[in-house]
């Protein structure tokens, strides 16, 4: 099965198969049960089921031929002004045939869209509102403009708790009869972070290597590090010893293919989870890591910026020896 599948596979029906987000689900089954949707936005990171909540809804709503009064348009390609003047106001100007007098518009990626498109957009949206409703999801609900805001009732998803990820991920390996290891799952939710769509995605991949999936082979095929490596090397630069970091920084890259800017992001994270380093050091080490962060932004060479964090870490290392 192709990748992106067995997310689409295991994408929820129905607002009751909806995992977490029980507040936003109450809520949108009030608007189901009333038979009438208000403008919405649905705003939060992405793998958190903004699409999802909108589909589900208008299945709910319209039944199992809820594709007649649905259309979908992703943002992100289609962002100019004349796909609002054309295709946006020609489905919302067209009545509904059946029960529910108005269609659902999705529009995904929102907050891609132009300043010119919002501007269009928020006429339309109040001139059909009686044909039309939309639903706009977006990473950052910010980036679209006030009068389109102040138009539509807000939902923000969050990132799936931990035992909601684990239990879903848990059952879609029980269902494909992959063996899912312990260690795996911790991997999968260290790397994604409560992103489900893409830990779905990261399982398909691993469990297509026909083995055990365990926290080795998650990072192998996700490129990115073991933390275990991460906080062996930044201890080791704290000790002092710069060319063995430097080395297990090379062994890293070479091992996992992992970017230097991801792997300044596992330093930043593994600062934080460092016992033996106090908070005050904590606080300067982030600032360290910040701006050789900021550096390779920049355009800097990644690998000299990186000998230079772990020179940097090694300074501080004899500090606080100090």
């Amino acid at each position: 099965m192709s990748f992106e599948m067995w997310a689409e596979k295991y994408r929820p029906k129905r607002l009751d198969e909806m995992v977490d987000q029980k507040d936003i689900v109450e809520r949108l089954k009030s608007f189901v049960k009333a038979r009438n949707v208000p403008h919405c936005i649905f705003a939060g990171p992405p793998g958190t089921g903004k699409t999802t909540a909108a589909l589900c809804l208008a299945r709910d709503l319209y039944g199992e031929g809820y594709r007649e009064h649905l259309m979908e348009l992703n943002a992100s390609d289609e962002r100019g002004i004349d796909v609002v003047r054309e295709t946006v106001k020609t489905f919302a100007r067209s009545r509904s045939i059946g029960e529910i007098p108005f269609k659902i518009l999705i529009l995904d990626e929102a907050d891609n869209m132009t300043s010119d498109a919002q501007q269009a957009l928020r006429r339309t949206m109040e001139r059909y509102t009686e044909t039309c409703r939309f639903i706009l999801c977006a990473n950052y609900s910010g980036k679209i403009i006030e009068p389109i805001q102040s138009r539509c009732a807000p939902f923000r998803f969050t990132f799936l708790p931990r035992e909601e990820h684990d239990r879903y991920i848990k059952q879609i390996a029980e269902h494909e009869n992959v063996q899912l290891l312990s260690d795996g799952v911790d991997a999968i939710f260290e790397v994604c972070g409560g992103d489900l769509r893409r830990a779905i995605n990261t399982l398909q991949a691993a469990a297509s290597v026909n083995r055990p999936v365990d926290a080795k082979l998650v990072y192998s095929i996700t490129g990115r590090a073991s933390p275990a490596d991460v906080q062996k090397m930044l201890i080791t630069a704290i000790k002092g010893d710069f060319l063995g970091a430097r080395k297990q920084l090379r062994d890293m890259i070479q091992k996992y293919g992992v970017a230097g800017s991801d792997i300044i992001r596992q330093i930043h994270t593994e600062i934080f989870k460092a016992t033996d380093i106090q908070e005050p050091w904590k606080i300067k080490l982030a600032g360290i890591v910040g701006e050789i962060d900021y550096r390779l932004v920049e355009g800097s060479d990644e690998e000299v910026q990186l000998s230079a964090l772990l020179a940097r870490l090694v300074e501080a290392g004899y500090e606080m020896k100090k």
